[in-house]
């Protein structure tokens, strides 16, 4: 039985981390992280820039080695199993990640191979990956030509092709105005209606996340400092907090840009051509 065939476990978690801590140097970007996300739930990964959110979904992801601590994604372990992991798993980076010179089609059709989605269902899970996000009028349109909100929402259907049970969205509206991020989010919406898929985001954006997560995590300098739903975070600071006031509250002073790998001017940098190429 190969990896992308088998059924995950339906009495665990959908992630656990216990423990995680990565450093880059002496610096420590994540510190002693556990965590626990359900299965079928919007989650956020809140908190400014370096807090850690960016190095925690590549350590998720499989893309970085775990330095301590354990990561389960559906019981299969990081470091262990992550051909299972990345089998069942859709991922939308902040940097841009299509083919400008491919079709939409295309650009969705080259990930199924990635993924080894079997030849004899690749055009109709291309067609439906499409269809989910509303991209078939324009499927055989170069990519280059898209707008930004279409851009990203090739990216979901690229992400979607092989059916992820875990969908890790990070700051996937970063440039768009608000009516492509309100198309984009959705989409997404309609995504766990019909197949319940575990949606983890990280988000600038206050509003979208208060209104689309179930349970929010929030992030400073490595360390967690509150975990709940947007209501439950809000209501610890009184009856008109908003989630831009629980943010301010647990991140203090530490509005900046950070100084490690996932902050300072690289970050910058990459942030504002991912804005320029969505806009």
């Amino acid at each position: 039985m190969t990896a992308k065939s088998v059924e995950p476990p339906g009495d665990i978690p959908a992630v656990e981390c216990v423990g995680l801590t990565h450093r880059y140097g002496e610096h420590t970007v994540v510190n002693d992280l556990d965590l626990r996300i359900e299965r079928g739930e919007v989650f956020g990964l809140l908190g400014p820039n370096g807090a850690g959110k960016t190095t925690t979904i590549r350590l998720l992801t499989t893309l970085m080695p775990i330095q301590h601590g354990k990561v389960t994604m559906f019981g299969w372990q990081v470091g262990k199993d992550n051909t299972a992991i990345r089998y069942n798993l859709g991922y939308v980076p902040q940097q841009l990640s299509i083919e400008a010179a491919l079709t939409g089609r295309q650009n969705v059709a080259w990930f199924a191979r990635v993924f080894d989605v079997p030849r004899r269902e690749r055009a109709e899970r291309v067609e439906q990956a499409l269809a989910a996000m509303d991209l078939l009028d324009v499927a055989d349109r170069l990519a280059a030509g898209y707008s930004g909100g279409m851009v990203r929402r090739l990216e979901l259907a690229q992400a979607l092709v092989n059916r992820p049970a875990l969908l890790i969205l990070d700051e996937p509206t970063v440039g768009l105005d608000p009516i492509a991020r309100d198309s984009v989010w959705e989409r997404v919406r309609e995504l766990r209606r019909r197949s319940g898929t575990t949606v983890l985001l990280t988000t600038h954006y206050m509003s979208e996340a208060d209104q689309l997560c179930d349970r929010i995590a929030l992030l400073h300098k490595g360390i967690l400092r509150a975990v709940g739903s947007p209501a439950e975070l809000k209501a610890a600071l009184g009856p008109a907090a908003t989630l831009e006031d629980v943010f301010r509250h647990h991140s203090g002073a530490g509005l900046d840009e950070g100084t490690n790998a996932e902050g300072g001017l690289r970050g910058v940098r990459s942030t504002r051509r991912t804005a320029q190429r969505a806009g």
